[in-house]
């Protein structure tokens, strides 16, 4: 069941395109905790999840996966990538240790 969803877009000579962000309820699968989420990029669908030792610290790692995922992601190192506006985010948490490549909103709030 997804229980939550963002809508980001990607721009290419082609337009503008909209990329889905999915996250599924977490759920407990042999013994631990897992959360799914799915990105469906223009070239493909990503599928994944993070697993923890109850829901909440499944779904928090999740979040900050997912928060990886995009800033790591060509789109967004090739500036191509937005949620609300270029260059002020997409509202997912990161480690620490990936917050030194965030940007705009993102910056300010979890920077």
């Amino acid at each position: 069941m997804i229980i939550a969803a963002r809508n980001l877009m990607s721009r290419s000579s082609l337009g503008e395109r909209q990329i889905d962000v999915s996250i599924y309820a977490p759920e407990l699968v042999d013994g631990t905790w897992i959360c799914r989420y799915k990105i469906d990029w223009p070239t493909q669908k990503r599928e994944s999840f993070a697993a923890g030792v109850d829901s909440v610290q499944a779904l928090c790692l999740a979040l900050q996966k997912i928060g990886m995922e995009l800033y790591v992601s060509p789109y967004h190192l090739s500036g191509d990538l937005r949620w609300e506006k270029f260059g002020d985010g997409y509202g997912f948490p990161v480690p620490k240790n990936g917050r030194d490549m965030l940007v705009g909103a993102d910056k300010a709030f979890e920077g």
